[in-house]
């Protein structure tokens, strides 16, 4: 015996996300996968720049764009590509994605400007 520890999970045991067991693998290729997420993230720091810079009505929108374009993400990548962003069934994550962005859309579009 080793005094190493293995690195091999036991026989039937996985890191994929069981909500996806038995998906079908997204059409596209990894590159544009990867593509999408460079997008993702880059909406998401923007969004923290305009934050601390004390823009937040264009922070908030470019929140839940970014929200939204995670939604199509989650929707068309696979979830070994995404890695954390895909936490339960594509389903939920999908919805609670759409709701969130949609609700920093609105909140970005409905509240008043207060001048500025």
């Amino acid at each position: 015996m080793s005094d190493r520890l293995s690195t091999e999970l036991p026989d039937r045991l996985t890191l994929d996300n069981p909500h996806d067991r038995g998906a079908v693998a997204s059409p596209l290729p990894v590159v544009v996968q990867r593509v999408m997420i460079g997008l993702f993230v880059a909406g998401f720091v923007l969004s923290g720049v305009y934050a601390a810079t004390e823009h937040w009505r264009r922070a908030t929108f470019t929140l839940g764009t970014a929200l939204l374009w995670l939604t199509v993400m989650r929707l068309t990548c696979d979830s070994k590509v995404i890695g954390l962003v895909a936490v339960r069934s594509r389903r939920f994550d999908a919805l609670f994605t759409t709701a969130l962005g949609a609700a920093m859309l609105w909140l970005s579009w409905s509240v008043d400007a207060l001048g500025s």
